[in-house]
């Protein structure tokens, strides 16, 4: 009982490729779900081309949490994995991640290896891209780990840690996964299940170069925590040296305030 909630925005060039490694699924999943979040491309006009074998919802633009919302909202499914529009899955994902939930029935989150293509050329990962797993609240603490089309959950899990942050423009996935792991074990299927396609110009990621201020935000939520203040103080401190450059003194001032805080906090529960 999975469903697949596909998000897309203006990716026309992307969406066959990965609607079709969906399709050649060994384990189908019970509904596919995608959510246009107001293209102005063809994307409207090919997703139409697959309305017997997809659900399509159209929104207006609103931003990938917000699409990811109202796709897992409407969906049916026990479990929910997540595809972006530009990448693509083998084809054995599901049924490889469906057969470790069977074996491991505690776990309700799991993800898989990936391998990351940037024009035609395979991306070797480094060492801190080691893919978490067990209780490993802290090791996602310093970035995102963890990506979203590699992701499947249980639906219950949205109730107790609730859904993405629709307020934050990036780290939307940072953020829904610190929240997992803070109170769940994280299951990996080590098989490199997922590729994705990187360096095109309407990645988020390629348009926001720095992104400690949205993964703050996210830590915010977490502040009591030791090591999560830790992390606060030192993402502070690289916002600090970045706005002092550029001569953003509010900035400065702002950043300054919450590292004295954090500071303060982390010294006296030590």
């Amino acid at each position: 009982m999975i469903s697949v909630v596909i998000p897309i925005y203006n990716r026309a060039w992307a969406i066959e490729r990965a609607l079709e490694s969906l399709f050649a699924q060994t384990l189908p999943p019970l509904e596919i779900i995608v959510v246009d979040d107001g293209s102005s491309d063809n994307t409207p006009l090919i997703l139409k081309s697959y309305q017997d074998r997809i659900s399509v919802i159209r929104t207006e633009n609103r931003g990938v949490s917000h699409a990811r919302n109202v796709g897992i909202k409407a969906s049916r499914g026990e479990w929910i994995a997540f595809l972006d529009s530009d990448d693509v899955w083998d084809r054995h994902k599901l049924q490889y991640q469906s057969a470790f939930h069977a074996d491991h029935p505690h776990i309700h989150f799991s993800h898989t290896h990936e391998r990351w293509i940037r024009g035609e050329k395979e991306i070797k990962q480094k060492k801190h891209h080691q893919k978490p797993q067990g209780w490993c609240f802290e090791v996602n603490l310093p970035f995102c780990k963890i990506a979203p089309s590699t992701v499947m959950m249980r639906r219950s899990l949205f109730e107790d840690v609730g859904y993405f942050d629709e307020s934050l423009v990036v780290c939307e996935d940072y953020d829904l996964w610190l929240r997992v792991s803070e109170r769940y074990e994280v299951g990996l299927i080590p098989k490199a299940l997922t590729t994705k396609y990187g360096g095109h110009n309407d990645q988020l990621s390629m348009r926001y170069h720095s992104m400690d201020k949205e993964r703050i935000q996210a830590l915010l939520k977490h502040k009591d925590h030791p090591k999560a203040r830790e992390e606060i103080i030192k993402k502070c401190d690289i916002l600090i040296n970045g706005a002092r450059k550029r001569d953003k003194l509010e900035s400065v001032e702002a950043y300054v305030r919450l590292r004295e805080e954090m500071s303060e906090k982390l010294n006296r529960s030590n």
